[in-house]
């Protein structure tokens, strides 16, 4: 078997086309998805990581908001966050970026999201479904961005190796 280099930009301009069509059918319906990022401290590579989902939502056509807090913020703090965003209508899904800092227990905080706004597939609700196939369970991004990549692609993996380079 000969190797084959996936270019992952034409299939995610065609994934962020899809989103778009689809978030514009909801607000011709009333409602606008909405999508809010939280992040605590100032860690560079996360902020990069926030800045590309603002920008993807705005592209969307959906409702973006960005928490920014600072490396101080107490674990009360953040979790009285996470409480908001559970009840925001405004918000369909969040996530809390990682890593948080070490004072904070992740855990805990991963734990008191609302497992139906629960973007990243962190929660333990999610892990469970996801592990025994249940469609319902909210799948982490990364890993379903290469199953989309690979089904999209048309590539049959049953059997197969990969090597996966990049960031």
């Amino acid at each position: 078997m000969t190797a084959r280099v996936l270019d992952g930009v034409p299939i995610a301009d065609a994934i962020r086309a899809e989103v778009a069509a689809r978030v514009a059918e909801h607000r011709k319906r009333g409602r606008q998805p909405g999508l809010a990022v939280v992040i605590v401290g100032d860690n560079p590579a996360s902020a990069v990581y926030v800045r590309a989902k603002g920008k993807a939502c705005q592209e969307a056509g959906m409702y973006s908001e960005t928490v920014r807090l600072p490396a101080e913020t107490s674990e009360a703090e953040l979790l009285a966050v996470v409480g908001r965003l559970n009840t925001d209508p405004k918000i369909h899904g969040f996530l809390v970026q990682l890593p948080l800092p070490k004072h904070i227990n992740a855990e805990r905080v991963l734990n008191r999201i609302n497992p139906l706004k629960d973007v990243d597939g962190f929660h333990p609700a999610n892990v469970g479904k996801v592990s025994i196939g249940d469609p319902a369970g909210l799948k982490p991004a990364t890993p379903y961005g290469v199953q989309e990549m690979l089904l999209r692609s048309g590539l049959d993996t049953k059997g197969a190796h990969a090597v996966i380079v990049g960031r």
